[in-house]
């Protein structure tokens, strides 16, 4: 922003009164030629902060030459920044808590839906881990059988996890330029355990990378080592 004590701020301020926003609770010049503004706290729920349109339509902040009138190009340009300046940091502390508060909208029964994906996951850890043990050995067919359901379970848990998470990656990429981090973001939400999920990729709009994908990738190496072991053992041909 322009050093605004190069006009009398009085002048300046009289000029942008009229285009000033509702939940602008304070402005007041700096002692180093800056200007500073206090907002209301956002919700993330009203429209993005931007300039209304009578900033545009406003006669006494049109472009005026230097060479035509030096001291109004001046103010004017003072002027016009000084509210550039202020929606500018408007729409960044807004960005911040819609970014939150869109979180909050889509997350609902998450925690509870990633807590049953990590008992899940660790009953298939368990399973596909017994099959290691001479006690393995003597019930075979069975303890295949129970990896098997423990596979179906833990999958079952991961496509209900991704879910929630694919409204959780779109949000953040809708909110991609805001200040936060997505850890950041969903803390704030009131979720800081969500730093263990694995929410995947929501990038242009298309869900990817989910823990479905995941579960199904783990799934595969089971089941190649299963048929390597089976093969060199000589249970399968």
């Amino acid at each position: 922003m322009l050093n605004t004590f190069s006009v009398p701020y009085q002048q300046v301020l009289d000029r942008i009164t009229p285009h000033l926003p509702p939940y602008l609770r304070k402005i007041e010049p700096t002692p180093y030629g800056r200007v500073t503004f206090t907002f209301a706290p956002f919700t993330g729920c009203e429209k993005e902060p931007a300039k209304p349109d009578s900033y545009y339509d406003d006669p006494r902040l049109a472009y005026v030459p230097e060479s035509q009138d030096a001291a109004e190009h001046r103010i004017r340009t003072v002027a016009r920044s000084v509210l550039d300046d202020l929606y500018e940091q408007a729409r960044q502390q807004w960005k911040d808590v819609a970014y939150v508060a869109d979180l909050r909208k889509v997350v609902k029964d998450a925690p509870d839906r990633w807590r049953a994906y990590e008992r899940e996951a660790k009953a298939l850890e368990a399973a596909y881990a017994y099959l290691r043990t001479p006690q393995a050995a003597t019930e075979w067919p069975a303890a295949i059988s129970r990896l098997v359901d423990a596979q179906d379970r833990t999958r079952a848990a991961a496509a209900a996890f991704d879910e929630r998470a694919r409204d959780i990656a779109h949000v953040h990429d809708q909110h991609l330029y805001a200040h936060l981090g997505q850890g950041q973001a969903l803390t704030e939400a009131g979720y800081p355990e969500a730093r263990d999920w694995h929410v995947g990729d929501g990038f242009g709009g298309y869900f990817r990378d989910g823990l479905v994908g995941k579960i199904d990738g783990l799934i595969q190496e089971q089941e190649a080592h299963l048929a390597k072991v089976g093969r060199l053992s000589g249970i399968t041909d």
